[in-house]
């Protein structure tokens, strides 16, 4: 057996493992969390990835007609928009699909279908063409770096925060690896050689990346869709919005340490009112505390049941705001400034956070409560 068949073997056994272990995430995923839109969002690039790794083999790119591989060119280009997607879904638990998503993903498909399909030679739409379709993965590696870079501090996640670095680094690392290969190229095909260094790299990053999301699926890097916290922070946040288990067990009891952490955020918040300050941050919140800032996030995170800061603070800035709109004494003070005196520093955060969490604007929400006073 030649050398040149050997590879060949190597390359489809590295793909039909990479197959393999995509179906399975995929399958887990849409068994396990199939309304989430992170997990639909994991769906979505686990498929694309699975058109990526069959319609790059040298093989298929050598012998396939370019109009036939014009759909599958489109899908694995188009993997770059799903990647930022993917990435903005998992580190964003407010995260919701828009137009924008869907509308960016067809016009990469779209542009990459082209290419595919014209193949003219000295044109200079399709050299501007080729050009854009270049930059896409360039542009997208960007977006998703920003996107996972975004409120880093304030994820109460730490297997989350983890698995930002990874993603990033090995998926931008990854894609620019590429790109550069295949510029480097004939006609923008990968090598025998380089297409088995690529399926050997992505199976590496998918390995990885479904071992971290399988195990901590239930409880870390997916939220439940079962138990959501309150967006009303109680009297006594030791014992409000605690967690259930997977298995509808209560959780353990916590710690003497835990319950005087607790106690003593309960102070702060409740009755120095600290979510008052300005940009109030995790770490400004552990030095107020004494304590460090590990803890406080896993106290946070574990025994509150948030996985954000700023949707943790946002709760008693948005039950003073009520509180305040609902007062007939203070109906003649402007929201703005019931806004600022809870601690928001614009109006417009103010007013998605408020819409978000009651269903109506401030003012709605203060004439439904003043109606009858």
């Amino acid at each position: 057996m030649t050398d040149a068949q050997l590879l060949m073997l190597f390359d489809a056994a590295l793909r039909g493992m990479l197959l393999a272990l995509l179906l399975l995430l995929a399958w887990v995923l849409a068994r396990d969390r199939p309304r989430l839109p992170a997990a639909r969002a994991a769906l979505a690039m686990m498929l694309g990835l699975m058109v990526q790794v069959i319609s790059s083999t040298p093989q298929f790119e050598a012998q396939v007609p370019r109009l036939w591989q014009a759909p599958l060119v489109a899908v694995s280009v188009g993997n770059a928009v799903l990647f930022w997607i993917f990435v903005q879904a998992l580190f964003d638990d407010d995260f919701r699909l828009r137009p924008l998503h869907a509308a960016a993903w067809l016009a990469v498909a779209a542009l990459a279908g082209f290419n595919c399909v014209v193949t003219t030679p000295g044109s200079s739409v399709l050299a501007v063409t080729k050009g854009l379709q270049r930059g896409v993965p360039l542009l997208f590696s960007v977006l998703a770096t920003i996107a996972a870079a975004a409120h880093w501090r304030a994820d109460l996640v730490e297997g989350r925060r983890r698995l930002r670095a990874f993603i990033v680094v090995t998926g931008v690392a990854y894609t620019l690896a590429m790109l550069a290969a295949r510029l480097a190229s004939p006609q923008g095909r990968l090598s025998g050689t380089t297409a088995t260094v690529d399926a050997a790299l992505l199976l590496v990053i998918v390995a990885v990346t479904a071992f971290w999301m399988l195990r901590l699926a239930g409880s870390e890097i997916f939220p439940s869709e079962r138990v959501v916290p309150s967006p009303v922070p109680r009297a006594d946040p030791a014992e409000a919005w605690r967690v259930e288990a997977e298995d509808g067990a209560e959780p353990p009891a916590p710690d003497p340490a835990d319950q005087a952490l607790a106690e003593a955020l309960q102070r702060l918040m409740n009755e120095e009112r600290a979510y008052r300050t300005e940009d109030l941050s995790i770490a400004g919140l552990a030095a107020r505390l004494s304590t460090p800032e590990y803890r406080l996030r896993r106290l946070i995170n574990q025994r509150l049941g948030h996985r954000n800061f700023n949707a943790f603070v946002n709760g008693f800035r948005l039950a003073e705001a009520r509180t305040a709109l609902a007062d007939p004494a203070r109906r003649s003070l402007p929201v703005l400034s019931i806004a600022l005196e809870a601690g928001f520093q614009s109006i417009g955060p103010f007013n998605r956070a408020f819409k978000a969490a009651t269903g109506l604007t401030p003012t709605e929400y203060r004439r439904e409560k003043l109606a009858d006073s």
